[in-house]
């Protein structure tokens, strides 16, 4: 049995939130989380029960350890983060909108102890055979600088020579680059994917498929055949089909307004979870697209960046039939 199921990879921040909905420029005090795309994902996986390796970057002060001790505390494994003295961690602030006003984010990110992470700090000994089951990365490492990119390319590299399977989701953020520097950057990733994820709507400008969730699935399974792509689309849940396989529909749950943010990294942490679980080939991707509608659902109901659910409770919702939820006492 492998020692871990699946290492993630990637940036990890602090975030720092007005109450309410003040703006920043008037709060007199700031909420603070832990959030990073990737530990999100895999504090989901951890809640799961699976066994989960987090891989990055941090410095070595009160600020980088609270990561660290926040993140082990849900059960991920850090034992593997690289430290270094002299680099910063980086932070992003929320401004939560109502009405006509948009949610804002602002990163202060540059220069961060992960963007500076090497290829040869990589836990080579994780990567042999039998030691972990799946890599999953995302498009945010790639973005945030030319090293880790670079570190996310050696990863795959070594998780294909080690036999492990591997998901990669865009997950784009239009102020790191734009579209056509996305599509460039994500090519060899998505092209070495087992299972690839994105929101229809980044697909559509990153990739220019259709607005039409079948074509745009087909038009994305024609770019790259060896891969499931599994497309969110909002409201409307999520499509999903496997190399050479008819698309499967999954619908929402009924979902609550409270945590928005981290709600798409909590349906990945379904999805694999329930890839590496359902030993069904031919159901697998219905049980797996199931699960990340069920995680989804589930975290938008809590504050903050992670998806601090149970599996009794997720797969309670799953159960469910979509009857909303009653008084437990």
């Amino acid at each position: 049995m492998a020692d871990y199921d699946v290492l993630t990879l990637g940036e990890t921040m602090l975030r720092f939130t007005p109450p309410g909905v003040q703006r920043i420029d008037q709060a007199p005090h700031f909420e603070l989380e832990v959030g990073g795309t990737e530990s999100n994902t895999s504090v989901g996986l951890a809640r799961l029960g699976l066994n989960v390796a987090w891989l990055s970057r941090l410095p070595a002060n009160p600020l980088g350890r609270r990561i660290a001790r926040t993140l082990a505390g849900q059960g991920v494994d850090t034992a593997h983060v690289v430290w270094s003295a002299t680099d910063r961690l980086g932070l992003y602030f929320v401004e939560f909108g109502d009405g006509p006003r948009p949610t804002q984010v602002t990163y202060d990110r540059a220069d961060s102890a992960m963007s500076r992470m090497q290829p040869e700090e990589l836990p080579a000994a994780l990567f042999e055979p039998g030691r972990a089951r799946h890599l999953h990365l995302t498009g945010i490492t790639v973005a945030i600088s030319e090293s880790a990119a670079a570190t996310a390319r050696r990863a795959v590299a070594l998780a294909k020579a080690a036999g492990m399977s591997f998901s990669f989701d865009v997950n784009y953020r239009a102020k790191l680059w734009s579209p056509a520097q996305a599509k460039a950057g994500c090519y060899e990733f998505a092209s070495a994917a087992d299972i690839f994820f994105t929101p229809i709507r980044d697909a559509e400008s990153i990739y220019g498929v259709s607005a039409d969730p079948e074509t745009a699935l087909a038009q994305l399974q024609a770019e790259y055949p060896q891969a499931t792509i599994i497309l969110t689309l909002g409201a409307e849940g999520a499509i999903g089909a496997e190399s050479g396989k008819a698309a499967i529909h999954q619908s929402v749950f009924p979902a609550g307004t409270v945590g928005r943010i981290g709600g798409g990294d909590a349906f990945t942490a379904g999805v694999l979870y329930g890839y590496l679980t359902d030993t069904n080939a031919e159901s697998r991707l219905a049980t797996a697209l199931r699960w990340g509608a069920a995680a989804a659902a589930f975290k938008y109901t809590i504050p903050g960046d992670m998806p601090l659910f149970e599996k009794e409770e997720v797969e309670g919702l799953l159960h469910s039939g979509n009857q909303p939820p009653q008084v437990r006492r």
